[in-house]
C-alpha cells in the first residue's frame, strides 16, 4: 500500500487513519501562523506577506553595525595580525583598516616599546666552585615579528620566563661566586642575553632580547656576614696594594734619580782627574824641560814653591840652626803681627809682602842667636 493511501495510516501530514482523506495543510494559514510568531516584525496585519515590508530595513542597518564594526586604527608603535577563519591572514602596518567582523580576528602587538620582565622572585643558583647566589635580573626585550609572537608559541612572556631560567641557570652554573658577584656581573650578563636570544630563536617566538641586567647578587642571608668579612678583606688587600704601588711610584723614580745623578757625578770627577793628570803631567813635561836648561835654578825655585806652600797653611814654624843644637820656634802669627803692619789668620794664605817680612825676621834671629853661641864658645 502506498504511504499516501486512504486508510493506511501513513499520512506524514499528520492525518490519521479510519478512511478519512486529510490533505496538506493550506500555505495560507502556515504563513498566518508564521506571521502570527513573527508579528513584531510584520505588525500581523491581515496583508498576506506585506508584514515582511520593513524586514530588508532591519536587515540593512544590521549589515550596517556589523560593516562599521569592523573599522579598527593601528597606531604607529603596533602592527595588527590578522587571522581569517582562524587562518594567517596578513600583517597591517599603522592606519585605519576593515576586516570582516565574525570573519577575521584582530590581535595588535606593539613592536617598538621596550618591554621588560623581572624575577620578582629571587632564585637560589649553584655556582661552578660549589656555592650557593641569590640572584635578581631584569630583561628588556621587544618584539619585531608579530607574526612570529602571536601564532608560534603560546604564551610567549611564559616561554620568556621559562628560557631566561634557564639560560641564568646554565651561565651562573659555569661561573665562580666572585665572578658573579663582584668583577664578572656585566659579563654575566652578556653570557645570558645570547643563550636566551638563541633559545628564543629556537622557538621562534618573535621576541628580541635588547639587554639583561644583574641588578642584585649576593649569597644567602645565612652566611652574608660571613661574606661581607671576605669583601672586607679583599678590599683591604686592595688598598695596600693600592698604597704599596704608590709607594713604589715615589722611590723608583727618585732611586733612578739618584742613580743618576751620581752616574753624572761619577762622570765628571773622572773627567776632572784626567783632565788634572793630563795637567799635571803636561807641567811636569815643561818643568823637566826647564830643569834641563838651567837645574840650579829650577831647583832653588821648586824649593820656594814647595815652602811656600807649606809655610802659607802654618801660623807656626820650627827652625832647626845648621851649627847647633837649638831649634828656632817662629809664631808667625804673632811675628807677623807685632813686626808688620799687615795681619795673617790662621790657615790663611800669606802674601809675598809678609813672605818676606817673615824671611827677614828669621834671618834676624838667626843671626842674633848664631852670634850668641859664637860669644859663649868664645868665653869658654
Amino acid at each position: 500500500m502506498a504511504w499516501n493511501e486512504p486508510g493506511g495510516g501513513k499520512d506524514p501530514w499528520g492525518g490519521g487513519g479510519g478512511g478519512q482523506n486529510n490533505g496538506p495543510p493550506d500555505l495560507d494559514e502556515a504563513l498566518k501562523k508564521l506571521r502570527e510568531k513573527l508579528g513584531f516584525l510584520g505588525g500581523g496585519g491581515s496583508g498576506g506577506v506585506n508584514g515582511f515590508k520593513f524586514l530588508p530595513v532591519i536587515l540593512v542597518i544590521i549589515l550596517v553595525i556589523w560593516a562599521f564594526s569592523g573599522i579598527y586604527q593601528v597606531d604607529e608603535t603596533e602592527r595588527a595580525v590578522v587571522l581569517r577563519l582562524g587562518k594567517y591572514h596578513a600583517t597591517v602596518n599603522p592606519g585605519l583598516h576593515w576586516n570582516p567582523p565574525l570573519v577575521d580576528s584582530v590581535t595588535k602587538v606593539e613592536v617598538t616599546e621596550v618591554r621588560q620582565y623581572r624575577n620578582n622572585n629571587r632564585d637560589l643558583m649553584l655556582t661552578e666552585d660549589e656555592n650557593i647566589v641569590d640572584l635578581q635580573l631584569v630583561v628588556q626585550f621587544n618584539v619585531p615579528d608579530p607574526k612570529a609572537f602571536v601564532l608560534n608559541v603560546k604564551d610567549p612572556e611564559t616561554s620568556l620566563r621559562h628560557a631566561t631560567n634557564s639560560a641564568l641557570r646554565h651561565v651562573v652554573g659555569s661561573s665562580k661566586l666572585d665572578s658573579v658577584i663582584s668583577s664578572g656581573r656585566e659579563q654575566v650578563g652578556v653570557e645570558v642575553k645570547e643563550r636566551l636570544q638563541r633559545y628564543l630563536d629556537i622557538y621562534d617566538t618573535g621576541i628580541e632580547i635588547i639587554q639583561v641586567n644583574i641588578q642584585d647578587a649576593k649569597p644567602p642571608a645565612q652566611v652574608q656576614a660571613a661574606y661581607d668579612d671576605v669583601i672586607k678583606a679583599r678590599e683591604d688587600q686592595e688598598r695596600v696594594v693600592s698604597e704599596a704601588q704608590s709607594y713604589s711610584n715615589a722611590v723608583i723614580p727618585e732611586a733612578r734619580g739618584r742613580a743618576q745623578r751620581i752616574l753624572e757625578e761619577a762622570d765628571a770627577y773622572q773627567a776632572r782627574v784626567i783632565a788634572e793628570a793630563e795637567g799635571e803631567a803636561d807641567r811636569f813635561v815643561h818643568l823637566f824641560t826647564e830643569y834641563e836648561k838651567s837645574p840650579e835654578v829650577t831647583r832653588q825655585r821648586l824649593y820656594l814653591d814647595a815652602m811656600e806652600a807649606v809655610m802659607s797653611n802654618s801660623s807656626k814654624v820650627m827652625v832647626a840652626a845648621k851649627d847647633g843644637n837649638n831649634i828656632l820656634y817662629l809664631p808667625l802669627d804673632k811675628a807677623v803681627g807685632g813686626g808688620t803692619s799687615a795681619t795673617a789668620t790662621p790657615g790663611s794664605r800669606l802674601s809675598p809682602a809678609q813672605m818676606s817680612t817673615i824671611a827677614d825676621e828669621v834671618l834676624n834671629r838667626m843671626g842674633n842667636q848664631s852670634g850668641s853661641g859664637s860669644q859663649r864658645r868664645e868665653l869658654r
